[in-house]
C-alpha cells in the first residue's frame, strides 16, 4: 500500500469516530480485520474503503478514481483514462447485480462471494500475505526474545 488515496481510506476505516486520530482501540479492531477478520468484516472494510463519499454505493466515479491510482500506467497508451473507463464498465457488469449504475455492498458482497479476488478489486487495501506473516512473527515472538529498554 503505497497509494496515497489508498492510505488515507485505510487511516479512515480505522478512524472510526472520524476524529483524525486513530485510539488505540480503533487501532486493535482495525489489526484484527486486517489480521484475522472474517470474510464479512474484511468485505464491509473494504467496501468502507472503495466508498468514497460514504453515500453507501461504490459509483462509476469512485471506481474510476480508485482504478486509476492502483493500477500503473502504460507509457505507450495515448489515454489510459480510456482504458480505465473500459476496465469500470466490465466491472460494473460483472458485479452490479440490480444493474442500477452503483454498487450496493449487496452487489458487492454477492460478487465477492462469487469470487473472492474480487474483495480488493479496486485497489489493495489489505495486507499481502507475506507482509500478514511476516508482521505477526514480529508481534507474536516470544516475549524472552526482546531486549530489556
Amino acid at each position: 500500500m503505497t497509494d496515497d488515496m489508498i492510505m488515507d481510506r485505510v487511516f479512515r476505516g480505522f478512524d472510526k469516530d472520524n476524529d483524525g486520530c486513530v485510539n488505540v482501540s480503533e487501532w486493535i479492531y482495525g489489526l484484527s480485520v486486517f489480521l484475522r477478520g472474517t470474510l464479512e468484516e474484511k468485505m464491509k472494510y473494504c467496501f468502507e474503503v472503495f466508498d468514497l463519499n460514504g453515500d453507501g454505493f461504490i459509483s462509476k466515479e469512485e471506481m474510476f478514481h480508485m482504478l486509476k491510482n492502483s493500477l500503473l500506467k502504460q507509457p505507450s497508451e495515448e489515454d489510459p483514462d480510456e482504458g480505465i473507463k473500459d476496465l469500470v464498465e466490465i466491472t460494473l457488469k460483472k458485479m452490479d447485480h440490480d444493474h442500477d449504475g452503483k454498487l450496493s455492498f449487496t452487489d458487492y458482497e454477492q460478487a465477492v462471494r462469487e469470487e473472492t479476488l474480487l474483495l480488493e478489486a479496486f485497489g489493495p487495501c489489505l495486507p499481502d500475505p507475506k507482509s500478514h506473516m511476516e508482521f505477526e512473527a514480529q508481534v507474536f515472538k516470544d516475549p524472552s526474545e526482546f531486549n530489556d529498554i
